[in-house]
């Protein structure tokens, strides 16, 4: 059976990837909750609809892991990602503007499935970032 931290890894590996849905399914208990950066999920089905608005968003998204940590059922993953705002999957029209941030995913982990989670970054730092270099190459 795999350690909860390689578990951890296979999820940002695959999950954030095209066909990461079928990971969800393996990885993912039925009724996991977990406190994404805006908004709770309370299911796994909740999950997959905030990745598919996410990636609807970006689309190029690359996620990279710094490291992890693990003890017993609780692991913590430190990550960066960077990509391209392509879609309105955040509310608002495509920039086409790169975005990078990092973050933190404090997970518990049962049985081989993640059960619960809770995401830490800055959403909304992005999401004024993006709106922001929109405006000023509209005012140029």
């Amino acid at each position: 059976m795999a350690t909860n931290a390689a578990i951890a890894r296979r999820w940002f590996e695959e999950v954030w990837k095209p066909g990461g849905e079928a990971v969800i399914d393996e990885l993912m208990a039925a009724d996991a909750s977990g406190e994404m950066e805006g908004g709770t999920v309370r299911s796994r089905d909740d999950f997959k609809v905030a990745r598919r608005q996410f990636l609807s968003a970006f689309p190029d998204l690359d996620l990279q892991i710094e490291d992890i940590l693990a003890q017993d059922e609780a692991v913590v993953v430190r990550w960066r990602a960077a990509a391209t705002h392509r879609g309105d999957g955040l509310g608002f029209p495509a920039t086409n503007r790169p975005m990078s941030v990092r973050g933190m995913t404090w997970m518990e982990l049962r049985d081989g499935r993640l059960t619960r989670g809770w995401d830490c970054w800055n959403l909304g730092g992005v999401i004024a970032s993006l709106q922001a270099d929109a405006a000023k190459a509209a005012g140029s």
